[in-house]
């Protein structure tokens, strides 16, 4: 086990290495001047212009900038925004949130795929299972906007279960809404993804033979079905979480969630390539240790997969 950790944990360095650099390189590649667009119509003298570009180091060949940027992420220094504020206190307000949103919503979807997926499996051909195969296919087709309306209006407006929208209070109980629009919205594909494997499973040989020497319902499907299945939803939830963390921009918008979504779609729109690539970068990490999480869990979850070179 501690080889196969290893290994992957080595893994991880060239695949950052690399994201980071096609990251600099695309963002800073874009057209235009970012430092021009700061100032829309009214263009400042040029020799302003110079000593910004100047400031911040854009003068610089593309090489030199990715090492000061690179230096720069390993002392845990993100730079600093064109409009004068620090990245790091940018990042420090916003990922939380949209860190609490994410987990919120894959928990919700996690457990509601596993539940019903589940059930689903095992009385396939029923109401139950054609019922909840109906349901996610209507969560698959509505769009994101038009189910996040729907229920900020019924569930926050109607009934008042919940706060139509999220503001500056943004805890984990304030975050309901946008997580359970979110979650419902990714539970659809986690759902017939586990209804599958489990039905694959539950047709092996050594599910039957486990049935023939007295192994009883409870004990074959939780302990032994469930388990072997698990491996493509644990994969599933792992490119959901990073899909979630780069920002639900329309519902953080919609539901008025101050997290990485709106900063993200604000600096892009206003060029403020500093704090595209920092964002950028720090989802890449997470994106990288998610998914070195889900490695790990293979190994647990299948110890065959420990043996493999």
């Amino acid at each position: 086990m501690a080889y196969y950790i290893l290994r992957r944990i080595l893994q991880v360095i060239p695949v950052f290495l690399g994201s980071t650099l096609l990251i600099y390189f695309m963002v800073f590649g874009l057209p235009g001047d970012p430092v021009a667009a700061l100032f829309g119509d009214k263009q400042p003298p040029q020799a302003v212009i110079d000593s910004l570009r100047e400031q911040y180091k854009l003068n610089e060949p593309f090489i030199v900038q990715y090492a000061n940027y690179l230096g720069g992420i390993f002392r845990l220094d993100f730079g600093t925004t064109f409009s004068g504020q620090s990245v790091n206190d940018v990042l420090a307000r916003t990922v939380p949130v949209t860190m609490r949103l994410a987990v919120m919503s894959v928990a919700i979807a996690f457990v509601l795929a596993l539940i019903i997926g589940a059930l689903s499996a095992i009385w396939k051909g029923s109401i139950f299972d054609n019922g909840a195969l109906v349901t996610a296919l209507i969560f698959i087709a509505i769009p994101i906007f038009v189910l996040c309306f729907l229920a900020q209006y019924f569930l926050g407006v109607q009934l008042g279960w919940f706060r139509p929208t999220v503001g500056g209070r943004n805890d984990w109980g304030d975050l309901w809404l946008p997580a359970i629009v979110l979650g419902l919205s990714i539970y659809a594909s986690s759902m017939r993804l586990t209804r599958a494997s489990m039905i694959e499973t539950l047709g092996q040989d050594w599910v039957r033979t486990a049935y023939s020497k007295g192994l009883s319902r409870r004990r074959v499907i939780p302990v032994h079905v469930l388990r072997n299945s698990m491996i493509p939803m644990v994969t599933d939830t792992a490119t959901q979480f990073g899909i979630l963390m780069v920002g639900a921009t329309v519902t953080e918008g919609i539901f008025n969630v101050p997290g990485v979504g709106n900063t993200l779609f604000t600096a892009i729109t206003q060029r403020e390539t500093p704090t595209v690539v920092s964002f950028v970068t720090i989802f890449v990490v997470i994106y990288v240790l998610v998914n070195l999480v889900v490695d790990l869990l293979y190994g647990l979850l299948d110890p065959r997969i420990r043996y493999v070179k």
